[in-house]
């Protein structure tokens, strides 16, 4: 776990564009809570898509792919989703089951990619089934916020789409990190 704090792994532009997506949190609750100016709301959360994006892009393209950028990445997008979905159960009622999911997930998820780390001394990338989750929850949380006077019915069953495709990659990194976990897996290479 030494390697994650050497300075090289640190000073990244893809971790940089982490911080700058943690730091536009607050922002986007301000201006969606606060002013209740959806549209910049909507605006700011696109640029943090973007730069979460870019940091992937750039990270594997210029060979900064980092043990930190591996937790990094995904606590900013987390901590993104996580306070947005709040944001929005404040006009939605259904969210208040996403947050239970979401919340649930994201333990269970923190859970095994701690074991992962310690008993195999690896950090493990996002899949195509959590970065499909990811993107469909941001599609969501955009147009939740962007048409806030969208049916009810619609934005339900986005919010239902959404829960089932966070189940469905909670089950999925289950069956992963089992897999990476069982005592006959060799330690995967580096």
């Amino acid at each position: 776990m030494h390697r994650i704090f050497k300075k090289d792994q640190i000073l990244t532009i893809p971790n940089l564009l982490s911080v700058i997506r943690l730091l536009m949190i607050p922002l986007i609750v301000w201006l969606y809570i606060g002013v209740k100016h959806y549209q910049a709301a909507t605006g700011v959360l696109v640029a943090s898509a973007i730069t979460d994006i870019a940091d992937g892009i750039i990270a594997r393209k210029f060979h900064m792919v980092s043990d930190l950028g591996k937790i990094l990445d995904p606590i900013a997008d987390k901590l993104t989703q996580c306070v947005l979905i709040v944001c929005l159960s404040s006009r939605y009622k259904w969210m208040s089951v996403l947050i239970v999911l979401f919340i649930g997930k994201e333990i269970c998820m923190a859970t095994l990619g701690y074991l992962a780390l310690k008993r195999k001394d690896t950090v493990n990338s996002a899949k195509w089934y959590g970065k499909l989750n990811t993107v469909f929850l941001y599609i969501v949380i955009s147009v939740l916020i962007l048409f806030p006077d969208i049916p009810l019915k619609i934005a339900n069953g986005l919010i239902l789409i959404s829960g089932c495709l966070m189940i469905m990659s909670l089950i999925l990194y289950i069956r992963y990190y089992k897999h990476i976990l069982s005592k006959n897996n060799p330690v995967p290479h580096k």
